[in-house]
C-alpha cells in the first residue's frame, strides 16, 4: 500500500524532519533471528524499512550485503519465506512501511503475477528492483503500480537531467538516490555534493528523495539528513549482524541489541539533523 509511504513522509515534513530507512537482508543469519530484528527496528527509530531478497548474484551490492544475502540463503531463505517475514511483522505493526529490494530474477522466476498479489497481501507497500530499467517498465514496474504497490527507482551521480525524466516516469513512494558510484557499502558521500543533487532532482520531482549507499555513523547520517528527505542505511547494519555471530556463523545475544543500538544511534543522528531548505 503506497498510503504508508506517503503517510509516513507527511508526518517526518510535519515533524520537520528527515526519516531513517534502514536495510536488512531478509532471513539474515536465519528467519527467525532475522524476524526478531525487524521487528524490533521501528522502536529502535527506523521509519521506513527496506528488506533485501536474498540472490545469489547481488550485482549492485558491496561485500557486506552480498554476505548477508549468502548467509540468508545458507539458512534457507526464500522470496516465499520472505514475504512469510513481512505477514508475521504486519501482526504487530501496520503502520511503517515495508518495502522489497532486490534484483528481477527471482520475481520472475517466482511469477510477477503471483508476486505482486501475494507481496501486497502480505503487506508489501513498495518495491526496488535494481536491475530493470525505465525501458523495461512493462515486466514489473507498471504491473506493481497496478497492483497498488509503489515502484520506487534509483538515480546516481551519473543520472543527469536529460536521463532524469525517464527515471522518474513512473516512480513513486520516493526517488532512491545513491549518494556515490560504484556498489554498496563504498566510501562515504559528500554532503554538499549529497545536498546538490536532491535540489536538482526535486526540480523535476514533487517525491521525497532519500539517500543511500556509504552512510556508517550517526555523524554521516546527520550530514545527510540536512539535505534529505530520508537517510538509508543498510551495509553498516548488515555487518553489525555479520560481527555479533559465533564461530558456527549463528546468532547470539548480541546480535537483535548490536543492531538495534546502532539503528537508535543513526536514528539520533538523523532526528538531530538542521534541514537545509531546498534551493
Amino acid at each position: 500500500m503506497t498510503a504508508r509511504i506517503e503517510q509516513r513522509f507527511a508526518r517526518l515534513a510535519q515533524e520537520g524532519r528527515a526519516g531513517l530507512v534502514t536495510f536488512l537482508s531478509a532471513g539474515d543469519p536465519d528467519h527467525g533471528t532475522s524476524l526478531a530484528i525487524v521487528k524490533a527496528l521501528p522502536k529502535a527509530g527506523a521509519d521506513l524499512i527496506e528488506l533485501g531478497m536474498p540472490f545469489t548474484d547481488p550485482m549492485a551490492d558491496g561485500p557486506a550485503v552480498q554476505a548477508s544475502s549468502q548467509r540468508a540463503l545458507k539458512a534457507g531463505a526464500t522470496v516465499k519465506k520472505t514475504l512469510s517475514l513481512v505477514r508475521e511483522f504486519r501482526k504487530g505493526d501496520g503502520d511503517t512501511p515495508l518495502i522489497l529490494m532486490g534484483y528481477y530474477n527471482p520475481i520472475y522466476i517466482y511469477g510477477v503475477e503471483n508476486f505482486l498479489k501475494d507481496a501486497k497481501e502480505a503487506g508489501v507497500d513498495g518495491l526496488i528492483v535494481v536491475d530493470l530499467p525505465p525501458e523495461e517498465d512493462s515486466e514489473l514496474c507498471i504491473p506493481a503500480l497496478q497492483a497498488g504497490l509503489a515502484f520506487i527507482r534509483l538515480a546516481t551521480p551519473t543520472t543527469d537531467d536529460r536521463r532524469l525524466p525517464a527515471v522518474l516516469k513512473n516512480t513513486s513512494g520516493f526517488v532512491y538516490y545513491v549518494s556515490i558510484t560504484g556498489i554498496t557499502g563504498a566510501a562515504a558521500p559528500d554532503p554538499a555534493r549529497v545536498s546538490a543533487a536532491v535540489a536538482r532532482i526535486k526540480r523535476h520531482t514533487g517525491l521525497p528523495v532519500a539517500v543511500g549507499f556509504g552512510i556508517r555513523t550517526a555523524e554521516d547520517a546527520r550530514a545527510i539528513a540536512s539535505g534529505a528527505d530520508a537517510v538509508v542505511v543498510g551495509s553498516a547494519l548488515v555487518e553489525e549482524i555479520r560481527k555479533s555471530l559465533d564461530a558456527n556463523g549463528q546468532a547470539t545475544e548480541n546480535t537483535e541489541k548490536n543492531v538495534t543500538a546502532l539503528v537508535s544511534a543513526l536514528a539520533g543522528g538523523v532526528r538531530s539533523a538542521r534541514r537545509i531548505a531546498a534551493e
